[in-house]
């Protein structure tokens, strides 16, 4: 335990990596219960209790451990020390013991646990704005934008502790669905402009003209506009087509926008780095879900609501590019700050592969419904697989002293 208290990461990871493999034996639980006809008992819907987990399950804690060591260097700030973040790790920690046997059992329990995690998550909100009005650097821009993505979420976590406490589980996935692209997907799309042109080393001065800081409010503007086309769609059985013909107008832009970034910072970037590599496979994943959302919304306009592509760009966003961005860069952090190589070895690298098999058999299961179930076995196993492996392999470093001998407190 104190080796866990010496730094952030350490304390983050290590909580996160057990949400991140609980996570996988849960779902893939319930997944085999269902292929085998095994009636499980249920106060939610599968899927809203999914959906909730895996928005608030393991992110807020990777996010945690992440933000408190990359933040105190980016804001020139004092260091926090981890003994500071053991209360909101352990609230949102014992959130999910209560809330997943909510999801089976009571959805009153279920709205305690998410209040727990909530609670926990709004502490953590509370040490990022100190350490904001504590810096003495000029550029807060990628924190201010991060602080605020993070008081979105503690925001939408209230609202579905209530959800369910109420037992409105129709909110309780709304509340989860927008978490995904109001609080989730801005997150990581901050931290992307932020990092990914920055990851390789001796890049040059005009690597800023490829990252103009007008990006990220294009980027976080569009993510809350398909937050709410994809609350809409929920709350909305039926909208009128011209809705999802405005939809269209503003996610393929944006599509292709993506995909311009993605060739820019690519073609100034070695991407036979591994790293990097992950990185940009994610960042991609970000464009393909807003043309595979273009493409859905094109259909039901045309043909009506049956025609959508379904769950397929939700999960190109979730899987596709929050997971693969999360793995690259907790791999990165886990890996410089435990004194091993900052690059990707080959087990990091295979993990990465597994998880693009996931990704691809999640959408793939969403665009060809009748293969529906044999391809989600297949995402949940190997999903199962990532997160055990990751964890096993980058949680057993979090416990242990540096490999290179240096204090955990050392900026990499």
């Amino acid at each position: 335990m104190a080796r866990l208290l010496s730094a952030p990461h350490r304390l983050g990871f290590f909580a996160a990596a057990l949400m991140f493999t609980g996570s996988g034996l849960w779902w893939g639980g319930v997944l085999c219960a269902q292929a085998l006809g095994w009636a499980l008992p249920w106060a939610a819907a599968p899927s809203a209790g999914h959906a909730v987990w895996m928005v608030w399950g393991y992110m807020p804690l990777f996010i945690t451990g992440f933000w408190f060591t990359a933040g105190p260097r980016w804001l020139q700030s004092p260091p926090v020390p981890a003994p500071q973040l053991l209360g909101p790790v352990l609230a949102m920690l014992l959130s999910w013991g209560v809330a997943v046997a909510g999801f089976h059992v009571c959805l009153r329990w279920a709205g305690l646990g998410l209040a727990i995690g909530a609670a926990g998550w709004t502490w953590v909100c509370a040490l990022s704005l100190r350490l904001l009005a504590r810096s003495r650097t000029a550029d807060r821009f990628h924190a201010r934008w991060l602080t605020l993505s993070f008081m979105i979420g503690a925001l939408l976590w209230w609202c579905a502790a209530f959800a369910a406490w109420s037992g409105r589980v129709d909110l309780l996935r709304m509340a989860a669905w927008a978490a995904v692209w109001w609080w989730a997907a801005p997150v990581f799309a901050v931290a992307s402009h932020r990092m990914i042109p920055f990851f390789g080393a001796g890049m040059p001065p005009w690597v800023q003209a490829w990252r103009p800081n007008a990006l990220v409010a294009v980027w976080v503007g569009a993510l809350w506009f398909e937050g709410g086309v994809s609350v809409l769609a929920l709350g909305w059985s039926d909208p009128p087509r011209a809705a999802w013909w405005a939809a269209v107008a503003v996610e393929l832009p944006v599509a292709l926008l993506l995909a311009w970034m993605a060739l820019r910072w690519g073609l100034m970037q070695n991407l036979r780095l591994r790293l990097l590599a992950m990185l940009h496979t994610g960042f991609l994943w970000l464009g393909v879900s807003f043309l595979l959302s273009a493409i859905s919304h094109a259909r039901m306009a045309w043909d009506g609501p049956a025609a959508g592509l379904g769950l397929a760009p939700l999960h190109a966003m979730t899987v596709g590019y929050l997971a693969t961005t999360l793995v690259a860069m907790v791999t990165r952090v886990a890996s410089a700050h435990s004194g091993h190589a900052v690059a990707a070895d080959a087990v990091a690298w295979r993990l990465h592969g597994l998880l693009q098999v996931v990704a691809l058999a999640r959408v793939g299961a969403a665009l060809w419904p009748a293969h529906g179930m044999g391809l989600s076995l297949l995402a949940v196993a190997a999903w199962c697989v990532l997160c055990t492996g990751w964890s096993w392999r980058h949680g057993r470093w979090l416990g242990q002293p540096r490999a290179d001998g240096r204090p955990d407190d050392r900026a990499v």
